[in-house]
């Protein structure tokens, strides 16, 4: 019964994915698995910046960012933990809190509102991410996720000079 409720729920997190990416031919998609059966797919704007300026000028520090204009998505078809938080299986949407102090903050919603509108009310959890340095500028942003440990991806946010990174956990 679960593989069937897991089976339906990916098929539809890609109807619903393929829809968006329809709309917007620019939406890039990851996709994580932690077994055969389990899995992460987050959907995402890359949106470009222009390196030689500061990077302040184009994305609001300190405040909550929809890159491209549209949150990310995140399908998820296991329970996981993202900081103190377990998600249950399903889709959410997911925006950044930039930091000129390299720390970001990841945002996850319960809200699946493509708008771009964000709601502090629908926040499920801020997760802080932890961050690095590049060894080459990203000139647009770019999402990754990594199979990183046993029940473990992780989603990693690149953009300018500097990488973002926090863990989901498979429950």
């Amino acid at each position: 019964m679960r593989r069937v409720i897991s089976s339906f729920l990916m098929l539809t997190c890609a109807l619903v994915g393929w829809g968006m990416a329809q709309d917007n031919p620019a939406a890039a998609t990851v996709t994580c698995n932690f077994d055969e059966n389990s899995q992460l797919v987050v959907e995402y704007q890359p949106a470009a910046v222009n390196l030689k300026k500061p990077l302040s000028a184009q994305i609001p520090y300190g405040r909550v960012w929809a890159p491209g204009g549209k949150p990310m998505t995140l399908f998820t078809n296991t329970e996981v933990q993202i900081g103190p938080r377990l998600l249950p299986m399903g889709a959410y949407t997911m925006f950044v809190i930039p930091s000129a102090k390299q720390q970001w903050m990841l945002v996850i919603s319960k809200s699946t509102d493509m708008s771009g509108a964000y709601n502090e009310d629908d926040d499920l959890t801020r997760v802080p991410m932890e961050s690095g340095e590049l060894a080459s500028p990203e000139p647009a942003l770019n999402v990754s996720l990594g199979h990183t440990a046993p029940n473990q991806c992780t989603i990693r946010v690149d953009l300018g000079k500097d990488g973002h990174f926090t863990a989901f956990e498979k429950r």
